[in-house]
């Protein structure tokens, strides 16, 4: 194991696009490209610099849950340590997300129905094999890993009034919070976006406390923790948020229109950041989009989603 890849970041300066005329109504929309990530979704950047850890302290192996997204970025940055990797997935991850994992050398099993499941038996696995547990939403090395994403967009000089963001567990969300304080812009409200039936955030607000949904609904499964992390729910109250949802259709059209315009596909869970934009966007004069990509995605899938009998809103 080389040391230099304990230590040099595995995630990429993605581009700061101004988003193409007419994909939204909001006049100055900036997309910070983390779908162009090596892992395909920004969260190589929390996870690799995870595993990079877990490796450094000794880490012989590792183990991750994951809907998906987090599993492609562990099985990335372990390939690149050389490390074995084991990737639990729930039962709602699609066989391709599945298959294209194993193709890129995890150990792929599945155990329950959502991710919170997943999670419990992943943990018992690294403690029964003595392997490092990557969280895929859960850990302050996430967060300072996702907190570089404004890190960027700041060195390019691209000033911004809100930022819009999908929600799942939230880490990304924790991050941006994290780099936006780290920046002084403490006043830069975020737009955190979760979809009707994935609404963990939205629940905890409400409830003003830490809450379960008691399932997961949205097609948008890479959303699909019932419970987010505790400093998610911190920093919502403590940051300047403005917590909405969207439908699973609303988020698929975004999805498909972002498809035409950039010539990128993303899932659902990014299609719901994109439809937020022109909803919630208006009073901004100019938006910053983290575009967080998302492997569990093909046109078919798509045009599937897209059929009003499939869909659920």
């Amino acid at each position: 194991m080389s040391p230099f890849h304990l230590t040099t970041p595995l995630h990429v300066d993605t581009p700061l696009l101004r988003a193409t005329p007419g994909l939204f109504d909001h006049p100055e929309v900036w997309l910070k490209m983390d779908a162009l990530q090596p892992s395909g979704s920004f969260k190589l950047r929390g996870v690799g610099r995870l595993v990079q850890q877990s490796a450094a302290d000794g880490a012989r192996a590792i183990v991750c849950a994951s809907g998906g997204n987090a599993g492609f970025a562990a099985t990335h940055a372990a390939t690149v340590l050389g490390l074995p990797v084991a990737i639990v997935l729930p039962h709602t991850s699609s066989a391709a997300v599945a298959e294209r994992l194993a193709e890129r050398g995890a150990e792929v099993l599945r155990h329950g129905a959502v991710w919170d499941e997943a999670h419990e038996f992943a943990l018992q696995l690294a403690a029964e094999r003595g392997a490092a547990y990557v969280h895929p939403f859960d850990h302050p090395l996430l967060w300072e890993g996702h907190s570089t994403l404004i890190d960027e967009v700041v060195a390019a000089g691209v000033g911004f009034d809100a930022v819009v963001t999908a929600v799942g567990g939230g880490g990304l969300f924790c991050g941006i919070v994290e780099g936006l304080r780290r920046h002084r812009l403490d006043r830069v409200p975020v737009i955190a976006v979760e979809t009707h039936g994935a609404a963990s955030l939205q629940a905890s607000l409400a409830a003003g406390a830490l809450a379960s949904l008691p399932a997961i609904t949205s097609i948008a499964t890479s959303l699909g923790a019932r419970r987010v992390a505790a400093q998610a729910l911190e920093r919502a109250r403590s940051h300047p948020t403005l917590a909405v949802q969207v439908s699973d259709a609303e988020a698929t059209a975004a999805c498909l229109r972002f498809a035409d315009a950039q010539r990128v596909l993303v899932e659902p869970a990014c299609g719901a950041a994109l439809a937020a934009v022109d909803r919630h966007g208006a009073p901004f004069r100019r938006v910053l989009v983290e575009v967080c990509g998302g492997m569990g995605v093909s046109l078919d899938l798509l045009r599937q989603w897209a059929a009003p009998a499939t869909i659920a809103t």
